[in-house]
């Protein structure tokens, strides 16, 4: 059963806050459920589906559906990392098709700048695969390390080229009042940049904020009712990429299953794509991810973001808006949620002036959960207008 066009994407919030000390989780959970809700014209009482990930506390979902005050007939507490509030759209979307609920909240919450919990967690440490690597050092950005040293040897990739991607993300960050860092930095300014883990240095890096987010999925007949403009869901792919038994290939993402997935439902191409939200934990993030996802042959990546290829006025795809994890906002160091927000102020014509893309009509939002050098669960997502 295809999903294209069965549901909407009516409200979206991003909490202003990036260092949030004196609220709770569940506080900022409350906070962005409501103020996505207010986006959308409704309220609590109108919502019969909750999802939220690893981030909400307690029972996760049974703990927020009680906090939040929800009468739910659905509740989903799928586990991907980063990626989990896209894998939520999907399922948000089945559930309304299939005639299981009408209006769906998926909310993200943390504070790992404040004392909640530090990448990589307790969660890391618990897998399976925690005694076997966790016993030879490799840490979150080491494992990013991995995957661009390979795509360097491979294809000849710079980090002068990854750099690229920082500046295109400050660039754009500039103009977002609540962007952690709102400076521009310039590709020697990167690569100046304390080195972290080889070859990637600090502002390779995403920024850790306290936040989060939230967004409302509704039905198409609840949409029409609405005097809110919404964003319809086109299409939808999930992919998980394994370790292969400790041979992995470090040079692609499950981007490069779950991208194919979402343009062949939405009906759509790479070229036809207006704005990307890409997700951006670290500059080889980005890079390999746009391969993976077809806006460019695999190898081609560093040319395609070089001399301005990324940004709103001039680059080839128009890509964060917002500055992304570089720069805007990295909440519970899980940035796919933030990816969605701002796909759908682009498509409202919403987002900045100075980074609003022209005529904006057909927009993909992708998020990725794990490391590039393991395991990952990747996740796409087309919304077009609502005439779509």
């Amino acid at each position: 059963m295809s999903i294209r066009g069965a549901v909407h994407i009516a409200g979206a919030y991003e909490h202003p806050g990036r260092h949030l000390p004196d609220l709770t989780v569940p506080q900022i959970h409350a906070d962005v459920a409501r103020g996505a809700l207010a986006d959308a014209g409704l309220s609590f009482s109108d919502v019969d589906a909750y999802y939220c990930a690893g981030d909400a506390p307690g029972f996760g979902g049974m703990s927020m559906a009680d906090y939040l005050g929800l009468r739910c007939n659905e509740i989903d507490s799928t586990e991907t990392g980063g990626s989990s509030y896209l894998v939520h759209i999907q399922h948000a979307a089945a559930a309304i098709a299939a005639g299981h609920a009408n209006v769906a909240l998926i909310t993200l919450a943390g504070k790992p700048r404040t004392g909640g919990a530090a990448p990589g967690g307790s969660m890391r440490s618990s897998a399976p695969e925690g005694s076997f690597e966790n016993l030879f050092g490799l840490n979150v950005v080491a494992g990013y390390a991995l995957a661009a040293k390979r795509h360097m040897h491979e294809f000849g990739t710079t980090s002068e080229q990854l750099a690229e991607i920082k500046v295109a993300a400050s660039t754009h960050a500039q103009h977002n009042p609540n962007a952690f860092l709102r400076d521009v930095v310039t590709v020697d300014e990167v690569l100046e940049s304390p080195m972290i883990a080889r070859p990637l240095h600090r502002l390779d890096s995403c920024v850790i904020t306290d936040g989060g987010g939230a967004v409302v999925v509704v039905s198409d007949a609840v949409a029409a009712t609405l005097e809110r403009q919404t964003a319809k869901v086109l299409g939808t792919g999930v992919a998980i990429k394994h370790s292969t038994g400790g041979r992995p290939d470090l040079t692609f993402t499950g981007a490069a299953v779950s991208g194919p997935k979402a343009f062949a439902e939405a009906g759509v191409t790479p070229s036809d794509i207006d704005y990307a939200s890409i997700y951006d934990s670290f500059t080889i993030t980005v890079l390999i991810t746009l391969e993976d996802l077809g806006f460019c042959k695999k190898g081609e990546g560093g040319q395609f973001v070089s001399n301005g290829g990324l940004l709103a006025r001039g680059g080839k795809l128009p890509f964060n808006t917002d500055g992304g994890g570089l720069c805007n906002n990295h909440p519970a160091n899980r940035g796919g949620m933030t990816k969605v927000i701002e796909a759908v102020r682009q498509l409202r014509g919403e987002a900045h002036a100075e980074v609003q893309v022209p005529d904006c009509k057909l927009v993909l939002a992708h998020g990725t959960g794990g490391t590039l050098a393991t395991r990952m669960g990747s996740a796409t997502v087309i919304l077009g207008q609502e005439d779509a």
